[in-house]
């Protein structure tokens, strides 16, 4: 697998898109993080996202934002997606208009384009949306569902598969 760099930034837990408060942790990613890795001469013109429980989320709203262009890969550990009707978690959207404007569950399409890799624990609490979500896709998406739940034991445990199938889907 051809070398590639790994550059991380935590959003707290503002879930990737604008709030009400003025934060937004998603065009942070995009307006601020990449630009700054493209100066000391970082190639940014091709790129993976990964991410876990929020990060999950961000990463399946944040790549068809940047592009399929740009991102080749999406890959994804437990990610917090909340299925319509199922609520939503009060920190993560301010109301049911926020959790609509940015969602990413009926918008599986917006990810065309893009290599996906979705696992998810069977005793996570995330498992049901992350099962539907998948099941909104018109397309194979690589995805296991095993024993883990929604901890870092779970997440170290799959990482070197998450990593790889980054690597295989920045190669192309």
């Amino acid at each position: 697998m051809p070398p590639f760099a790994i550059a991380t930034v935590d959003g707290g837990n503002t879930y990737w898109h604008p709030r009400p408060d003025g934060e937004d942790a998603g065009a942070m990613v995009v307006d601020e993080f990449l630009p700054l890795l493209a100066r000391p001469g970082l190639r940014t013109e091709r790129l993976g996202f990964h991410g876990y429980s929020m990060g999950g989320y961000g990463a399946l709203r944040l790549s068809p934002i940047v592009g399929r262009r740009r991102v080749r890969v999406a890959s994804v550990l437990s990610a917090a997606v909340w299925q319509p009707g199922d609520g939503f978690s009060s920190f993560g959207f301010a109301d049911q208009a926020e959790y609509d404007r940015f969602t990413v569950c009926g918008h599986q399409s917006d990810l065309d384009g893009i290599a996906l890799r979705l696992d998810c624990g069977r005793e996570d609490p995330f498992y049901a949306a992350d099962r539907a979500y998948l099941d909104g896709f018109d397309r194979p998406v690589t995805s296991t569902f095993e024993d883990g739940a929604h901890e870092p034991a779970y997440w170290t445990r799959m990482l070197p598969a998450q990593l790889a199938f980054v690597g295989r889907g920045l190669r192309s």
